[in-house]
């Protein structure tokens, strides 16, 4: 009876190595395969975001046509003075306002939505040093042309501020913009360990 148990458990002993092999090898390639904890995707891209509060992602130089005139002495002195006044606006985005209920992950594309604020587009800087004007007048006082370049600095100032909201320059805006973040948030997320991460920037409204 001790020698058939004897041969029952020598029998049995190369299938338990065997199988213990096998739960070895299986546990192994579990350790070896296994997805990487790569983190949160989207802490990852906030993290993009927070080192910048502000991002300037186009410039344009503008050049208002603007005019004014002068009367003095009762009408009898009339002066008219046609301003050429170079102007740049710069498009910029708020990025503190960016925050985690303004993206969204997508984990079967892997694929990052980002909603961003409206374009902040700056107060125009005129350049006046490189104005041109064109002067009308039989007499000019000096007082006359001080005045006439305030209102043509004025003037031209205001018509920077309607030219900077051009819809098509606002395009060329956004597409920047676009573009800026798409490429400052992917980098981070494919070093990350997300290679094939794609961003889809938009912003508020329609």
């Amino acid at each position: 009876m001790k020698r058939e148990a004897s041969l029952a458990l020598a029998s049995l002993l190369p299938w338990a190595l065997f199988l213990l092999a096998l739960a070895a090898a299986v546990f192994f390639a579990w350790k070896w395969w296994q997805p990487e904890d790569i983190g949160d995707p989207l802490a990852t891209s906030l993290v993009a975001f927070e080192k910048q509060n502000k991002l300037t992602v186009f410039s344009a130089e503008l050049a208002p046509v603007v005019s004014s005139n002068d009367s003095r002495m009762f009408g009898l002195v009339n002066s008219k003075q046609v301003a050429v006044i170079p102007a740049r606006v710069e498009y910029t985005i708020d990025l503190a306002k960016v925050g985690r209920d303004r993206l969204s992950w997508n984990m079967e594309t892997q694929t990052l939505g980002v909603r961003l604020p409206p374009l902040t587009v700056s107060r125009p800087n005129l350049d006046e040093a490189r104005a041109q004007y064109l002067r009308d007048g039989i007499w000019i006082t000096r007082d006359a042309q001080d005045k006439l370049t305030r209102d043509n600095t004025r003037l031209a100032e205001a018509q920077a501020v309607k030219q900077a909201a051009n819809p098509v320059l606002m395009n060329f805006a956004r597409q920047a913009a676009k573009d800026a973040i798409s490429q400052n948030v992917a980098i981070p997320l494919q070093v990350a360990g997300y290679r094939k991460a794609k961003v889809v920037v938009t912003f508020d409204g329609p």
